[in-house]
């Protein structure tokens, strides 16, 4: 696992503390129950945070997977 990955994947489990790892590449929001707004609005300050990045409101609308999560940080931060 790529350093990004595992630091997205750190701050997937900081803000969904139950979920197992093998989960976490298919988490989105009709995965998970516990993926609702205000954890979406944590999760994406929380990946801002740790990579010093700024979503801004278009990025909180389309990173709704971790697919999509990853990409993006990769994106940005290459």
């Amino acid at each position: 696992m790529t350093d990004i990955k595992e630091r997205v994947s750190r701050c997937f489990t900081n803000v969904f503390p139950g979920i197992r790892q093998e989960e976490i590449p298919l988490a989105s929001p009709a995965s998970m129950g516990a993926w609702n707004s205000l954890a979406h609005i944590r999760l994406l300050s929380l990946i801002g945070e740790e990579f010093g990045l700024e979503p801004d409101m278009e990025d909180f609308e389309e990173l709704t997977s971790y697919p999509a999560i990853l990409a993006w940080v990769e994106k940005k931060v290459s």
